[in-house]
């Protein structure tokens, strides 16, 4: 199975003027977690890295240093993640024909939800890593800042990723999206936005993407409490500083 791991955007929401894949957690780079559970599934054989190149030299640092035994490529990222993931889409090997799509953000992911996911992708045409949603949800009037509706919860779930298509179908879900300028927030969108199915593949509880310094104070906690210990054995002095 391919992987892409869109790794091109910055932390505003973390409050960092840089990549925020490169900021820790138990010293180590969010990226290096993700890698980290590449590295310990058996269902991944490439991974395409999607970064500005400006952050190259760092990306590559940390995927040398987890010493992945899949070929890696580091790949042009986009203004979006919507470009980022076309730019992927476009340097995958040409024997490609299906992909999972991972966040690098959510750094807690594990091997055997990439291998879930890439078992699930061997029998549909779009896949999403999801889970049912706890919460009431409310539909507001943004303007009046009031509920308009409660959708049924148990008709919610709360989308993960990796995400897993057919490369062929996907290609042309992006095409379409340039050509009608469609800006959605993740690829099972546009699959649905052209009317393709989406399955759903059980995801994780702890499969959070580290958006806020509070996700990050999570992310250690979780990552404390699992058995096995970090893989990388030298700590990438990246640190949190924005000096």
């Amino acid at each position: 199975m391919y992987l892409l791991i869109p790794a091109a955007g910055m932390g505003r929401r973390m409050g960092s003027r840089r990549n925020k894949l490169l900021l820790t957690v138990l010293g180590q780079p969010l990226l290096a977690w993700t890698l980290m559970s590449v590295k310990a599934s058996q269902s991944i054989e490439w991974v395409g890295i999607i970064g500005q190149p400006e952050d190259w030299i760092d990306l590559q640092e940390i995927a040398t240093l987890v010493n992945l035994p899949q070929p890696v490529e580091l790949i042009t990222g986009g203004s979006t993640r919507q470009e980022s993931v076309y730019n992927g889409l476009q340097a995958l090997p040409p024997d490609c024909d299906r992909v999972l799509i991972h966040d690098g953000a959510r750094c807690l992911v594990t091997p055997d939800l990439f291998h879930r996911c890439g078992l699930a992708l061997q029998q549909c045409d779009g896949l999403v890593a999801a889970i049912p949603v706890k919460d009431t949800i409310k539909i507001i009037d943004v303007d009046l800042n009031t509920v308009e509706s409660t959708p049924e919860r148990n008709r919610l779930w709360a989308a993960q990723t990796p995400q897993g298509f057919y490369v062929p179908l996907l290609k042309q879900c992006h095409e379409q999206g340039k050509k009608y300028r469609w800006e959605v927030t993740d690829d099972a969108a546009l699959f649905e936005q052209c009317g393709l199915k989406v399955t759903i593949v059980l995801g994780e509880e702890g499969n959070l993407k580290v958006t806020t310094p509070m996700d990050l104070a999570i992310a250690e906690l979780i990552l404390n409490n699992r058995s096995s210990t970090p893989i990388v054995s030298d700590q990438i002095n990246y640190g949190t500083d924005e000096s």
